[in-house]
């Protein structure tokens, strides 16, 4: 099922995802190339946004710039929006990449919490500012999305590096969309909740949880992929040219039963050997690692 947009939505607008090449990132790009728009993707992995990038050039007949660009690094950040920016105008920033696990906070190390804020907050703001910077410099106009989390609204145990960096970037966007509205320049988020992927699934589910994925949403299903990527590509086109400093949830109703995410109730009683169960279930890292 896709929303009945018109084809061109998005013609004539060049949109820069980090993270684009897997999960969520990949799924908008898809969504944002079926639209017309043209696509700059960047991640830490070049391999894998190449991969991406022939896999969009084969089903578009449109070339894909790909830039490998760690966002947790300003220098990094700015070479790739030179890359990004130099290579022709860039209209649409998303703010993608992410990283996020499960942990007692408490036994957080100072690395692991870098890590996430590093990515999730830093990241953000340096592509933000950065980007913006470049707008406001040629006089162009220009709009931001970012993705966040539903523990940015209302916190969450267990992911708490996560919560605090994606409620910065809300702060973010609600202060840059009056200080940058002038500009020209718009900021909008999106919050979405369970939309399974590979990577995400993965570092977030609780090893041996016995709770239903579907367990807290009163729709009684995850998202679709295709439900988020449209709910953005009509955040960054120019029917939503008036919306700005707004936050939009997609999650199915699932926060206002209060529900914690799948599994936190059954965390919340973990034995300290239950815990090292998780641990030692969860994909190897090499930047995040949590004390023993």
């Amino acid at each position: 099922m896709t929303a009945d947009f018109a084809d061109d939505l998005l013609k004539g607008k060049r949109i820069l995802i980090t993270g684009g090449g897997t999960g969520l990132g990949k799924s908008m790009g898809h969504r944002f190339m079926e639209l017309g728009a043209d696509l700059i993707i960047c991640g830490r992995r070049l391999e894998v946004l190449e991969a991406t990038a022939q896999e969009f050039k084969q089903a578009f007949g449109r070339t894909v710039q790909t830039i490998a660009c760690d966002v947790r690094s300003a220098e990094s950040v700015e070479s790739m929006l030179d890359d990004a920016w130099w290579n022709g105008k860039v209209d649409v920033l998303v703010n993608n990449a992410a990283g996020n696990f499960i942990a007692q906070t408490h036994k957080l190390s100072s690395r692991a919490i870098d890590s996430v804020l590093g990515i999730c907050l830093h990241g953000g703001a340096y592509c933000t500012t950065g980007m913006g910077r470049r707008w406001i410099e040629a006089n162009r106009p220009g709009t931001v999305l970012s993705i966040l989390t539903v523990s940015a609204l209302m916190g969450a145990p267990f992911t708490v590096p996560s919560a605090m960096a994606k409620a910065g970037i809300e702060a973010m966007t609600k202060s840059l969309a009056v200080e940058w509205g002038p500009k020209g320049i718009r900021l909008v988020a999106v919050v979405p909740g369970s939309f399974p992927t590979e990577g995400a699934t993965s570092r977030l589910t609780p090893a041996g949880s016995a709770t239903s994925s579907h367990e807290g949403i009163p729709l009684r299903r995850t998202g679709k992929h295709i439900e988020l990527a449209n709910l953005c590509a009509f955040l960054v086109s120019d029917l939503a040219g008036y919306i700005t400093g707004e936050t939009v949830v997609i999650d199915g109703g699932s926060r206002y039963l209060g529900g914690a995410r799948g599994g936190v109730r059954e965390m919340l009683n973990w034995t300290d050997e239950d815990w090292e169960k998780q641990r030692a279930s969860m994909p190897v890292s090499r930047s995040a690692q949590v004390t023993s």
